[in-house]
């Protein structure tokens, strides 16, 4: 990926306010390897840890007799990534999972966030996508499966966006179509997509946020879904737009599950539900997942497009032609004071009577 050296690797981590964890990150081309000292918090086992607080993901914390670690890829496992002016960085976690019984918990929870920065000025070979990988996940019930979110360019549905094409140039207004599709070998099962965002960076609880479909209804008026192929698939559309300020870029993340089909209990049944519905109790369904796809970016307008040199261009002719215009007066004022200085004054002939 990149062949420039990393600027940095930081791997922070809190254990209330015990002894911090001996703990290293390593980053490279296209993963972050981290290994935990298992002597730095006795008596947790590696089914107690998860990555980025997915305990559904098919990427998982391996241990052996000294360390827990993971090799986590930069565009997959729940991997978030924010861009600056600078920098590309990425980002992920490692967390302690209490019992899923518990309400509460009053016992020093491991969390260890692990950040690999890389420079945008340097060489960056093909080999890094900004695309977003496939969200495996496993469930019971439900087996394995995979989440795909897919950008294309138009309703037809046929092709996807290359994703070596990322990030997507869009222009205001013009209609995005996306396409969000569970692969799954279960036939009882269908999809259902609880809620979508957009935001500036591909970061799940970044504080500036869009919606575009909460529970499960339209909340943009711009959005239009069509009729899947399938149950285990959603289509949709949206005019792009942008967020004021300086974002340039938009990442789209939605929430979705997995039901038993046809079954009338389950969120998926129930479709839409605004403010003036309850809930009736879940059957045989999924946890919710996270899916995100992007980003997307917005062609400059017609008048930024224009080439610099054609309005520097115009602007040497603009010049060129005052100052021609004032060599020209200036010379036709040479011209006139050289003529009257060859006029010769002679006195007039007395007047003759």
């Amino acid at each position: 990926m990149f062949k420039c050296p990393v600027l940095a690797a930081l791997l922070v981590f809190w254990l209330c306010h015990g002894s911090p964890v001996k703990a290293n990150v390593i980053c490279d081309d296209s993963t972050m390897t981290v290994g935990v000292e298992k002597s730095s918090y006795p008596g947790v086992r590696v089914d107690h840890l998860q990555i980025n607080q997915d305990p559904n993901t098919a990427c998982s914390i391996r241990s052996n007799s000294t360390h827990f670690y993971a090799v986590i890829p930069l565009n997959s496992c729940g991997t978030e990534l924010e861009e600056t002016d600078e920098n590309l960085i990425f980002k992920n976690r490692i967390s302690m999972v209490p019992n899923s019984i518990d309400v509460i918990t009053r016992k020093c929870l491991l969390e260890v966030k692990i950040n690999c920065l890389y420079p945008k000025r340097g060489n960056v070979t093909l080999s890094f996508r900004a695309h977003r990988m496939n969200v495996e996940v496993v469930e019971k019930g439900f087996g394995r499966f995979k989440y795909q979110f897919e950008f294309y360019p138009n309703r037809k549905y046929i092709s996807p966006y290359n994703p070596d094409s990322y990030p997507l140039q869009c222009e205001l207004k013009s209609r995005i179509y996306m396409q969000i599709e569970a692969i799954s070998s279960m036939e009882y099962a269908e999809m259902f997509v609880e809620s979508c965002r957009a935001s500036p960076y591909d970061i799940q609880n970044y504080r500036k946020t869009y919606s575009i479909i909460e529970n499960g209804c339209k909340v943009d008026s711009t959005v239009e879904i069509y009729v899947p192929s399938h149950q285990r698939q959603f289509k949709f559309s949206i005019e792009a737009f942008k967020f004021i300020g300086l974002h340039d870029q938009v990442y789209i993340s939605c929430s979705v599950m997995m039901c038993e089909k046809d079954s009338p209990n389950t969120r998926c049944s129930q479709g839409c539900i605004n403010g003036s519905r309850r809930k009736r109790e879940a059957g045989n369904q999924t946890t919710i997942h996270f899916v995100s796809q992007g980003p997307l970016r917005l062609k400059r307008s017609a008048e930024s497009n224009e080439s610099p040199v054609l309005h520097l261009n115009l602007n040497l002719v603009f010049i060129a032609g005052c100052l021609l215009g004032a060599v020209g007066m200036i010379s036709a004022v040479v011209m006139y004071k050289a003529k009257m200085s060859k006029v010769k004054y002679q006195p007039l002939l007395p007047f003759e009577s």
